[in-house]
């Protein structure tokens, strides 16, 4: 079983460049496999109330959070470290040029010699997409020709796509990801849509706030899309964070066997479930977790 990180995201920390090098240092050293930042470009004062993951509609963010540009953050992550891969958690990848989305992948990944993923959704915030200058509605089929079109572009030479959203002819994307096939995308969302996506164009999916009985009714709607898609299931992978469906329950083996079971592969912890800000807090929580948990997996 593998272990990604979330790092905090806290204005006192995310971008100060001693904490940042020292906290994926000691991921790497502690034996981690990947730390995940997520994304939001910005985040409206009085958003209308779609976060779809809580009972009011409103995300869990403080006046206090901070989430850099994940792609820049991984970027220095990379810088200090060998090892460790480096995740998005999720890009909202509908905001985003196909193109130049795929050109920014493609160089993080080869200059960290190939240990990027990119957890990708649709996101759920109005007023940010407004401030990207992307149309709100479609952005489910927007996700998906960014996806075809980005492996498009790292594949052919020259590249020709031609989309609803997207199009170009004959031009080439000179910078490819060191990772044979392309940086892997797993989809983020714990929709039905999220899932037949994950199926039929991701490498994994990711999903949000979902429980044992839930993601087994997802992973069927996985599993299925791949096959009509003519693609092989066993070949995705399941990342899980356990407290984004029940909070407190981070140490509960009895649950996260059940996550175990359904075929989860990798499982997320946040930074912040140590309790306390200090690194050495966050060490004992990555330790502990390997010992009580994944040791007993």
């Amino acid at each position: 079983m593998k272990l990604g990180i979330i790092p905090l995201c806290e204005k006192e920390f995310t971008t100060d460049p001693d904490w940042v090098s020292r906290f994926v240092r000691m991921l790497e050293d502690e034996g981690v496999e990947s730390v995940w930042m997520p994304e939001h470009v910005v985040m409206a004062q009085d958003y209308e109330p779609l976060y779809e993951y809580s009972e009011d509609g409103r995300a869990p963010v403080l006046e206090t959070t901070q989430m850099p540009d994940p792609l820049h953050w991984l970027t220095f992550a990379a810088a200090h470290t060998q090892k460790l891969r480096l995740g998005t958690g999720v890009l909202i990848g509908p905001q985003h040029s196909a193109a130049v989305l795929a050109k920014r992948l493609s160089t993080l990944d080869a200059l960290s010699a190939g240990r990027l993923e990119v957890g990708m959704g649709i996101g759920w915030q109005k007023e940010e997409y407004q401030a990207v200058g992307v149309p709100y509605s479609q952005r489910g089929k927007r996700l998906d020709e960014c996806i075809d079109a980005m492996r498009t572009l790292w594949r052919d030479d020259p590249a020709t796509f031609h989309g609803e959203f997207v199009r170009f002819d004959a031009v080439f994307c000179d910078t490819k990801p060191a990772q044979a096939g392309g940086v892997p995308l797993l989809i983020g969302g714990s929709s039905e849509a999220a899932a037949r996506r994950a199926g039929r164009r991701g490498d994994g999916f990711f999903p949000y706030t979902i429980g044992p009985e839930d993601l087994r009714a997802r992973m069927e709607t996985v599993e299925r899309s791949a096959r009509e898609a003519g693609r092989d299931p066993g070949t995705l992978s399941l990342t899980i964070w356990p407290h984004s469906y029940a909070f407190g329950k981070t140490f509960d083996l009895d649950l996260i066997k059940q996550y175990a079971e359904i075929g989860t592969d990798r499982l997320i912890v946040a930074a912040f479930e140590a309790g306390d800000v200090s690194m050495d807090a966050i060490r004992r929580l990555v330790c502990g977790y390997q010992d009580r948990i994944l040791a007993k997996l």
